[in-house]
């Protein structure tokens, strides 16, 4: 039995709100707008683009740019390619009704030419910042390649492409088992949301901080990550938590310190999570 297009659609939703929920430093969240940008644009963009991620007629790349057309005309700002980029292929493995991990893995490798023309095209029309051009298969170009070759050209400055290029490795390895340690340690509310993206904060350069202020504050950005979370990890008052994470948050925003890249991979991880249990209860219910 596989998962029907509205437990996809809901799976993606809940997702998006989880993540705007948590208190993210230095992104946008229900306890901060930052970078021009709201939590309302947020939860509006989730429910716009969630038709598009859930069609089962639209093949991926078609997807993708749907679901930035739609959500630039309803918020006019680029609120979602990364989370499109990366939801998009879990959403469409989840119909396989399987493994989610090896279904995903099944879709990229059929990714052709016309899913990296409508992909370069989302990406265009998204207008990501600090963007900029690239030595090979630029989307500003025609493609002559696939997606999933275009993705593996850019995996090396680029965490999303790298999912792409890995399967998803960090996901289904890394978020989601920062996931399931934080909710081993029974962490309630939003904590295992929040040590899924302070896991790809503190674990790797952000890319779209790299994009913007270049590797030494990527990098800067990263190791004070790890500090943060080691110290919220022996935290057990909740309050004193979260004015350490707003601290850090305010500091951000001065600085103008988005990391964008690990918030989208926070949502692919959560949307992993809520598609794997669907795909569980098809199998038992099945």
């Amino acid at each position: 039995m596989s998962p029907t297009r509205e437990q996809i659609r809901r799976a993606y939703i809940d997702a998006c709100y989880l993540e705007i929920d948590a208190l993210k430093p230095g992104n946008v969240h229900r306890f901060a707008d930052g970078h021009r940008m709201n939590a309302s644009q947020f939860f509006e963009s989730a429910q716009i683009s969630s038709h598009a991620v859930s069609d089962p007629a639209l093949p991926t790349g078609q997807r993708i740019l749907a679901g930035v057309t739609a959500t630039r005309k309803k918020v006019d700002t680029n609120t979602n390619l990364g989370i499109l980029l990366l939801c998009v292929p879990l959403a469409e493995a989840a119909k396989s009704g399987t493994d989610l991990r090896a279904s995903v893995a099944a879709v990229l490798d059929r990714l052709d030419v016309d899913d990296a023309r409508n992909a370069f095209s989302a990406i265009v029309m998204a207008q990501p910042g600090g963007l900029g051009s690239a030595p090979k298969h630029d989307v500003s170009a025609e493609p002559d390649v696939t997606l999933l070759e275009a993705m593996r050209a850019a995996a090396g400055r680029d965490m999303i492409a790298r999912q792409y290029a890995t399967g998803f490795a960090d996901i289904f390895t890394g978020g989601l088992h920062a996931h399931t340690l934080a909710v081993k340690r029974e962490e309630g509310g939003m904590w295992p949301v929040v040590f899924v993206y302070l896991y790809f904060l503190s674990t790797f350069p952000d890319s779209h901080i790299l994009r913007k202020h270049g590797s030494a504050v990527a990098e800067k950005t990263r190791k004070e990550a790890r500090q943060i979370l080691q110290r919220v990890e022996v935290l057990e008052d909740g309050r004193e938590r979260e004015k350490l994470l707003l601290a850090f948050d305010a500091r951000l925003k001065a600085d103008g310190i988005n990391p964008g890249t690990s918030a989208d991979l926070t949502v692919a991880t959560l949307f992993a999570f809520k598609l794997n249990l669907v795909l569980h209860n098809c199998k038992v219910n099945g």
